[in-house]
C-alpha cells in the first residue's frame, strides 16, 4: 500500500485515512515537526551503529509515516495484516505503531485540537466561552475479556455481555467539538461515579446537558438539564414526555460527536493492544482527529 498511489484518488484516500487530502496536508507540517523532535531525542541516546546504517525503512518519508498511522487508526487491522499491506514484518509494524501514535498526539496538540484531560484544563477552556452550553456523556469501548478474574468483574459492563473501557466525554452543544475527555475507566463504573471522580467545575452561567445516567450529578456553577426519570411502577405524564423529547433533541449532538469519533475503528472495535496506557492514548488521539477534521470542514 503506497501513500502516493492512494493520494491520487481523493475519495478512497478519505476512506483509507478518515481525512481528506487537504486535511492531511494541513496536519502534516505539525506531524513532521513532532517527528523530527522525536528523532533528535533518539539521536542523543547511545547507539550501537552509526546513524543511517542498516536496512532502509519502507516508510521512507514523513507522509508515508502519517499515512500509515492514520490508516491504522481508521481501520485497526491486526498487526500481521498491517505488516503485509505495507511490506514489512509484524515486529516492525508493532514498533511503528507505538512510535508514531505519541507523535500524532503531539501534532494534534500543536494544532490545539486535543481535548482537556483535567478539571483545571477544562475550566480554563470554559472560562474563555460566553455562557457555555456543554453536553456530558459516557461512552464504552469493547475490549478483550481479561484473564484475571478481578479484572473480568471490573471491566464487565453488563451491556451486550461485553467487557469495556469507559470515558466521560464533554462536548460543546453548538459545535459538537470535544472539549474534555475523562480518564479511561473500567466498564463497570457508573457514569456519575466517573464524573464525580474527575472533579469538574463549571463557570457561573454555564448549562450542562446530561442523561439519566448522571442522576444526582449537579456540579457547582452549572445549571443542569436532564430528562425526568420514570418512577418505578409509575408512568411519566404527557408533559414530562414532551419535555424529555425536547431535551433529547438538544442532547443528540453528543451522539453525533461520538459516532464521528468512532469512525476510527481503533476505538469502536474490540481493543486488542495490552500496552499500559495505550487504550487511553488512542482515545485521546481519536478525539483530537475528530476535532481537527470538524474544524477543517466547518471553516471550509
Amino acid at each position: 500500500m503506497k501513500y502516493r498511489e492512494a493520494r491520487q484518488q481523493g475519495h478512497r484516500f478519505r476512506l483509507l485515512t478518515g481525512l481528506t487530502v487537504e486535511e492531511f496536508d494541513q496536519l502534516f507540517p505539525a506531524f513532521q515537526k513532532a517527528y523530527l523532535e522525536d528523532l533528535r531525542q533518539r539521536q542523543d541516546q547511545p547507539r550501537q551503529r552509526r546513524q543511517g546504517a542498516g536496512r532502509k525503512s519502507v516508510l521512507a518519508t514523513g507522509e508515508d509515516k502519517l499515512f500509515f498511522i492514520l490508516f491504522y487508526f481508521r481501520h485497526y487491522p491486526t498487526q500481521e495484516v498491517l505488516a503485509f499491506w505495507f511490506g514489512f514484518s509484524q515486529g516492525q509494524a508493532n514498533q511503528w505503531i507505538h512510535r508514531l501514535t505519541p507523535i500524532l498526539q503531539q501534532a494534534l496538540g500543536r494544532e490545539i485540537q486535543l481535548p482537556a484531560r483535567s478539571a483545571a484544563d477544562l475550566d480554563e477552556v470554559l472560562q474563555a466561552c460566553d455562557d457555555p452550553e456543554v453536553i456530558i456523556d459516557g461512552t464504552d469501548r469493547p475490549t478483550r475479556r481479561p484473564q484475571d478474574s478481578q479484572r473480568q468483574r471490573d471491566e464487565y459492563s453488563g451491556r451486550k455481555k461485553r467487557h469495556t473501557k469507559k470515558n466521560i466525554v464533554l462536548t460543546e452543544k453548538a459545535t459538537g467539538e470535544v472539549l474534555g475527555l475523562g480518564a479511561t475507566q473500567p466498564g463497570s463504573r457508573h457514569d456519575k461515579a466517573c464524573a464525580d471522580e474527575e472533579g469538574y467545575t463549571f463557570p457561573q452561567g454555564s448549562t450542562l446537558f446530561q442523561d439519566t445516567g448522571f442522576q444526582g450529578y449537579a456540579p457547582e456553577g452549572a445549571t443542569t438539564i436532564q430528562p425526568t426519570k420514570k418512577p418505578r411502577g409509575e408512568e411519566l405524564s404527557s408533559e414530562q414526555k414532551a419535555e424529555n423529547r425536547k431535551i433529547s433533541q438538544q442532547r443528540v449532538a453528543v451522539e453525533h460527536t461520538l459516532s464521528g469519533i468512532k469512525i476510527f475503528q481503533i476505538v469502536s472495535t474490540v481493543f486488542r493492544n495490552i500496552k499500559d496506557g495505550f487504550d487511553d492514548l488512542v482515545m485521546e488521539v481519536a478525539c483530537g482527529l475528530f476535532n481537527f477534521c470538524h474544524t477543517c470542514r466547518s471553516t471550509a
